[in-house]
């Protein structure tokens, strides 16, 4: 089994995906705070250098969903002085494998389009979040094709559980990803045995329906798709 430090273990996203991935990987789990549901984490701060690079050694691979917004100051330290951390890291210690995450940048800038590819061109917005994890992807980018790091950025807008019963009176929005298809996407990005140029950006979802936001380089690259119609949960009774 892999070795796989996930950072950021106890935060919105990791504490749904941890049961998905510990079957087949030897996971490490790392926050700065304890998991909500009382499992062991090591006591990892991505804002210093000196506890990250100890944190990645014996691993095989990093998978980093730290991320703060309420505050200007530590979400810049955490968003993307942390990134920075990780992966000066990984290239120090070998690591060849890395799954890092943000928001989708092209959300304001095409908003009456349909089928937008992930590398559509935009610009970073004026948002403060959105600009400390657009410099972390760049940060992450060029560590990753100066030191040949297979590196895979997923870009999503919330996460939910899966599904049970027909929504109704609620619009379906276009980046939400069930966590089932996070944990297949990560597992995917875990295997992919190379990335072209070392560093790829894939859009996330569960939702064909909207046909908004184009997955398919996650289809052709990572061989991604939703595991199940999740979207018929949304349609409209006949």
């Amino acid at each position: 089994m892999k070795n796989v430090l996930l950072l950021g273990a106890s935060g919105l996203i990791s504490p749904y995906i941890i049961p998905g991935l510990e079957t087949d990987y030897n996971l490490k789990l790392a926050d700065i705070k304890p998991h909500p549901d009382g499992i062991p984490v090591d006591m990892v701060d991505v804002r210093d250098y000196d506890q990250v690079l100890e944190a990645v050694q014996g691993m095989d691979a990093v998978m980093n969903f730290t991320v703060l917004r309420h505050d200007e100051t530590l979400s810049f330290h955490v968003n993307t002085w942390g990134a920075y951390n990780v992966m000066k890291a990984v290239a120090a210690t070998g690591i060849k494998k890395v799954i890092h995450s943000g928001p989708a940048q092209t959300l304001d800038w095409y908003k009456h389009d349909m089928e937008i590819p992930v590398d559509a061109p935009h610009a970073p917005t004026t948002d403060y979040y959105f600009i400390t994890k657009h410099l972390s992807n760049e940060i992450v980018k060029s560590f990753a094709r100066v030191h040949q790091i297979h590196t895979v950025c997923y870009l999503f807008q919330g996460l939910t559980h899966r599904p049970t019963e027909r929504v109704t009176k609620q619009s379906v929005r276009d980046f939400l990803i069930i966590y089932d298809d996070l944990v297949h996407a990560c597992k995917q990005g875990l295997e992919l045995e190379s990335v072209p140029d070392y560093y790829q950006e894939f859009n996330l979802h569960s939702h064909y329906g909207p046909k908004k936001y184009s997955l398919e380089k996650a289809e052709r690259m990572l061989d991604y798709s939703p595991q199940e119609n999740w979207w018929e949960y949304q349609s409209r009774t006949p």
